[in-house]
């Protein structure tokens, strides 16, 4: 035996001796962690929310050698009105109707554009559009003669009614889609991923260069004209990152809007969940959506929104193909830690193991459920800016806060169907 095996043979002996004395395991981390800077959070929190949130960065960072898994643990963000203030998918639908970049659909039948728009809205909005654009080109609703049109389509997309308040869309599961988030990802068709990304660059860059408060002209309206992020999410967000987190987004905007969004928190691309378009062979986003679990491309029945969430974070985050990433998965198989501000946001919340974050923005569902906090794993903060006053009145938790697939108001129940009582607003 050479010398040099000798050496090895007498290490390898050494180590199964420590290892039997239960002292190899714990060496190697606690000299690593010994090294290991954590994260430390800022200020500007509600109540203990920094403690409880610097406790999730301690417990499941990279620096703490006891936890259970070395795999990066995961946290998922939705993204409007929790990372930021006010709604990129709006500040993309003002800039696409200030800059005339909707075009007229196939035939100038609007029904083209979602399969549930009612009747009405398609003749309201043909007779508001028809006569501006032939079928496939621009319509000019950035000019006084596009008005008009202009104030259609931001009534159907803001309000899911027309302008003389005719319901626009029928039909939905509002557990797995909102028709009208939906529509704006699906009027962007004829563009592509790389033009919708330029368009999303120039109303960021106009929506965070306008004061706080600020609004614009679309069509005849004034609309809110700002976006900021907020600084606590943001610190929150490159935290966890440092941290040994696996960081993503998950939006009911649509994907590129939110990709350029997302790089001013540092989340690349490939972390960014939103609702994806189908495509031509050249690339153009067509009217069609892309489909997740059991859905297939093309039927428009679910895109990131309650349960949608659920299912594109299995499938794209934990890889959970078919009808299985429509189910709650396995605690392994979840995120850690989740951070949302609407119902849109139940599901993936719900199916957080460590930790729940809720900006609250009194939404009914969220809300009866955050401050059940049946397990002790939600945290509550009122929004960073502009906090919403106290709501007066309960959150009718024992009655309506719940929203069925049919649209039917019922009561939010536990995860052992008990009834969640009535709730008062204590986090504003």
């Amino acid at each position: 035996m050479t010398p040099r095996n000798t050496v090895r043979r007498l290490q390898a002996v050494g180590a199964a001796a420590a290892m039997a004395a239960g002292t190899l395991v714990a060496t190697a981390p606690a000299a690593q962690a010994a090294h290991c800077a954590t994260p430390r959070l800022a200020a500007g929190w509600y109540g203990d929310n920094q403690a409880r949130l610097q406790q999730l960065i301690d417990q499941y960072g990279k620096c703490n050698p006891y936890r259970p898994t070395r795999a990066k643990p995961v946290a998922v963000f939705d993204w409007d009105n929790t990372v930021v203030k006010n709604d990129v998918g709006d500040a993309q639908m003002y800039w696409l109707l200030r800059n005339g970049r909707i075009r007229q659909p196939a035939g100038g039948d609007w029904t083209t554009t979602s399969r549930y728009l009612t009747p009405a809205a398609a003749r309201s909005l043909a007779d508001a559009c028809a006569a501006l654009a032939r079928p496939g080109a621009p319509l000019p609703t950035d000019t006084p003669a596009g008005a008009g049109c202009a104030d259609e389509l931001a009534a159907v997309y803001g309000t899911a009614a027309t302008r003389s308040g005719a319901a626009a869309f029928a039909g939905w599961d509002h557990r797995t889609i909102e028709p009208a988030y939906a529509w704006l990802p699906q009027l962007m068709q004829g563009w592509t991923a790389s033009e919708v990304r330029g368009f999303a660059a120039a109303a960021r860059a106009e929506n965070l260069a306008a004061p706080i408060g600020a609004t614009q002209r679309v069509g005849s309206a004034s609309v809110t004209g700002w976006v900021r992020y907020y600084d606590q999410q943001k610190d929150l967000i490159q935290g966890l990152r440092k941290a040994g987190f696996d960081v993503w987004i998950s939006s009911a905007s649509p994907q590129s809007v939110v990709e350029v969004w997302a790089k001013g928190v540092g989340v690349a691309a490939d972390h960014v969940i939103g609702i994806r378009n189908t495509t031509t062979t050249g690339g153009k986003f067509t009217a069609h959506l892309l489909g997740c679990g059991s859905v297939k491309d093309g039927a428009d029945t679910m895109i990131t929104y309650i349960d949608g969430k659920r299912c594109w974070i299995n499938q794209e985050v934990f890889g959970v193909r078919g009808a299985a990433a429509e189910k709650v998965q396995p605690a392994a198989r979840r995120q850690v830690f989740a951070a949302g501000d609407s119902d849109t946001d139940i599901s993936f919340l719900r199916d957080a193991t460590a930790l729940r974050l809720v900006v609250n923005r009194n939404k009914n569902e969220l809300m009866c459920r955050a401050y059940d906090d049946s397990d002790g794993k939600w945290i509550v903060n009122p929004m960073f800016i502009e906090p919403k006053k106290q709501k007066a009145a309960p959150y009718p938790c024992s009655t309506t806060g719940y929203v069925d697939h049919d649209g039917t108001p019922g009561p939010v129940r536990r995860g052992d169907t008990s009834v969640i009582p009535d709730q008062t607003d204590r986090v504003f």
